[in-house]
């Protein structure tokens, strides 16, 4: 490798061409970076303390054998972005000086024979620089003053123009511009194939990652390594198919994403976000030279499959309507399951009927739990492990059974607590609002609702100066029947005639003649046409019919309890899985702990255990400060127990805590849980981190950090106000 500093204009004197590898990115600044260089330019143009000004590095590579030849080919590794900015601005500046007459200093003739094309040479060899694919022929076409073709490279073209028009209409003048382009200098990096290995120098310079995507860093890391022939057949097989297929989505988030999902099937665990281009290259580093496109096809397998899921690629209509539908939840973190099963799909070890349930279970699995207000935090960990519990011989009764077997904040919501929360749940601001109404209205129907044509409708009017007419139909309790039930499931329906409905009495509503419930199609309004008012316990029946109506749409497992006991965990499997609790407890608590020390003297003298629970006195005998962590949860607290006796003495500890709750909560800066139940001895005050726990390993840090905050600040309300008791 040789390295040193250049002039970047003295570098594109050199008669030689620059030619962008097919698997690099194409060319990604926008105006954004075009303006930072452009300010740049002028600024160390027009004054005179700026000697040079540094704009990055360019890694080239030059083979041994192209020496010898008038205008050598090299690969330009790193800078493409730099050095196609600085063409389209010489370029610009060529056509602008073209236009402006003869100059005594600089001229358009000198700036495209020595930076913009290799004089004297033929063919494609005379442009000093070859982008890949629609960036290639738009540059060649700027840079000749050829009418652009289909397809243009949108960012080529606006960067030329961005410039031209920079350059027309700036007051800057063309002379002091080309002073600042002269003084734009690099560190010129020249490597040897046969000696430098050309992808860890790539990745010192993009800081591993940070500034290209995960997606350029793994295309790159496969490609770059292959040998000019397989890199072609590499790229045109496999790769551009994947980019092809993500070409309608926001590729990098979206491939990132992908190949995340990816390796969570192939490494049996979730690789941390920000890590898997390193997690890639470690899963990969043994990879012979002749697996790599084993590798490469197994991503462009599996990608197609994303993609019909989440692009609407989908060619069968049943199964394309069923991923519409789990798109709409975003329920992202199913992925690697979904991958799976429909691999299974694909090479036919699973039936397109078996396929369908087990995606309609997972939808149902999802919405129940989004209407019952779990939170979504354990999921990620929820379907990467029911990859290891479907058994591929009995698929959609394993599943069934896995997902029925759930317990605490991973489960699947039962037919009694789904129906329960629409009683009260504000569908109307739910953000799947449209997809339940639309799931519940075209349940049963063979011709289907298109339900964009229709808005949503509140059948007791949102106005809350409801017209006498409707205060009669509620009763006295209008105002808290309203407030009630107004968003709740009863009491919406669609309509196409929204404005016309208005906030007219529920006679007027029914028996209007465009739009009234009466003579609309549509079957969510059905049971409203022969009612003759609308008040709370219409609203509360309607609401149960369609929450029957919803648990024939989103089905729960329920399997009989003698097939459920065969997927039961085996008592070795418990007593492994008792273990590996054990150990993960003892190594939360020890990261904790030494956290802990950092910031407080609480817990100092406190050793890591396998419980629950780890607790410290809070300054008195019987009142004790405690950690608590479990799988998906966490909390920290004050715990009353010092009366063994009677148990009285706890009992008005704690009242006299909470005849102080609202300043104790105002100090402490949110809500507490203030835990007195009848026939309890001891008495707690918490507060809990719900949807966080010790199944969240990559999250452990943030947990960690928030529940040492806490327990400072309950020891800090706490404290005094228990030195004080006097119970």
């Amino acid at each position: 490798m040789k390295a040193g500093e250049a002039s970047l204009l003295k570098i594109l004197e050199n008669r030689m061409q620059f030619v962008v590898p097919i698997y690099q990115r194409t060319y990604s600044w926008t105006r954004k970076q075009c303006g930072q260089l452009w300010d740049d330019i002028v600024r160390v143009g027009t004054e005179k303390d700026y000697v040079s000004h540094f704009i990055g590095s360019i890694v080239y590579v030059k083979e041994e054998e192209s020496l010898s030849q008038k205008c050598p080919q090299v690969l330009l590794i790193d800078g493409q972005q730099r050095i196609a900015t600085v063409i389209l601005l010489l370029g610009a500046l060529a056509e602008v000086l073209e236009d402006a007459g003869p100059r005594d200093t600089v001229n358009a003739e000198m700036i495209r024979d020595l930076y913009l094309f290799n004089k004297h040479t033929n063919a494609e060899r005379r442009y000093k620089l070859i982008l890949t694919r629609s960036d290639k022929d738009t540059l060649i076409r700027l840079l000749e003053g050829i009418q652009l073709a289909k397809p243009v490279s949108k960012l080529i073209e606006d960067s030329y123009g961005f410039f031209l028009n920079k350059i027309r209409s700036s007051e800057v003048d063309l002379d002091r511009l080309c002073d600042g382009i002269q003084k734009l200098i690099l560190v010129d990096i020249v490597l040897n194939r046969e000696h430098d290995n050309a992808q860890l120098i790539f990745e010192s310079l993009n800081s591993t990652g940070l500034e290209l995507s995960q997606a350029d860093l793994i295309r790159n890391y496969i490609l770059m390594g292959q040998e000019p022939t397989q890199q072609k057949k590499l790229y045109q097989h496999y790769w551009f198919p994947i980019e092809q297929a993500f070409r309608h989505a926001e590729y990098t988030d979206e491939f990132d994403d992908f190949v995340r999902h990816w390796l969570t099937i192939k490494l049996g665990r979730i690789p941390i976000q920000n890590r898997v281009y390193e997690e890639f290259k470690a899963f990969t580093r043994f990879s012979k030279p002749d697996e790599v496109e084993a590798l490469v096809a197994d991503i462009r397998r599996y990608s197609d499959y994303y993609a019909n899921m989440a692009f609407d690629a989908e060619k069968d209509r049943e199964l394309q309507q069923i991923f519409r539908d789990i798109q709409t939840l975003k329920v992202n973190v199913a992925y690697p399951l979904l991958l799976e099963l429909y691999d299974d799909y694909a090479e036919g070890r699973l039936s397109k009927e078996n396929f369908a349930e087990m995606l309609r279970l997972i939808e149902s699995y999802v919405f129940r739990r989004s209407i019952c207000g779990i939170p979504t935090n354990s999921l990620n960990k929820t379907f990467a492990g029911l990859l290891k519990e479907i058994d591929r011989g009995n698929c959609v009764e394993s599943l069934r059974a896995a997902l029925q077997l759930k317990d605490g904040y991973r489960r699947f919501p039962s037919d009694a607590e789904f129906s329960e929360a629409f009683l009260t749940k504000d569908c109307y601001n739910l953000r799947n609002r449209n997809y339940l109404l639309r799931k519940l209205e075209n349940h049963g129907r063979k011709e289907l609702v298109d339900v964009s044509n229709y808005t949503v409708e509140h059948i007791m009017p949102q106005n809350e100066n409801l017209s006498p007419e409707w205060q009669k139909d509620l009763g006295e309790n209008w105002k808290e029947i309203h407030e009630k039930y107004l968003h709740t499931l009863g009491n919406l329906t669609f309509t196409g005639y929204n404005p016309d409905l208005r906030d007219y009495p529920f006679i007027t509503k029914r028996d209007a003649k465009l739009g009234g419930y009466r003579d609309t199609p549509i079957h969510l309004s059905a049971d409203l046409r022969d009612l003759e008012r609308w008040n709370e316990e219409e609203i509360i029946k309607r609401t149960k019919r369609l929450a029957r109506r919803a648990l024939e749409v989103w089905e729960y497992p329920n399997l009989p309890d003698e097939v459920l006991k065969q997927y039961m965990p085996k008592k070795e499997e418990a007593e492994r899985s008792l273990e590996a609790r054990h150990f993960a407890r003892r190594e939360f608590w020890k990261s904790l702990l030494e956290k802990s020390r950092n910031r407080t003297h609480l817990f100092a003298n406190i050793s890591p255990s396998v419980d629950n629970w780890i607790c410290a006195t809070a300054g008195r005998s019987g009142f004790s400060l405690c950690y608590g962590i479990y799988m998906d949860s966490a909390k920290v607290e004050l715990h009353i127990d010092f009366d063994t006796e009677t148990g009285t003495g706890n009992k008005l500890a704690f009242n006299l805590l909470f005849g102080q709750k609202e300043q104790v909560e105002q100090e402490f800066g949110s809500t507490l849980e203030w835990d007195a139940k009848e026939g309890r001895r001891s008495y707690m005050i918490r507060k809990s981190l719900l949807g966080r726990g010790l199944n969240d390993e990559d999250e452990w840090d943030s947990i960690q950090e928030r529940m040492i905050d806490a327990m400072i600040r309950l020891d800090d309300v706490f404290r005094d106000r228990v030195a004080k008791l006097k119970p």
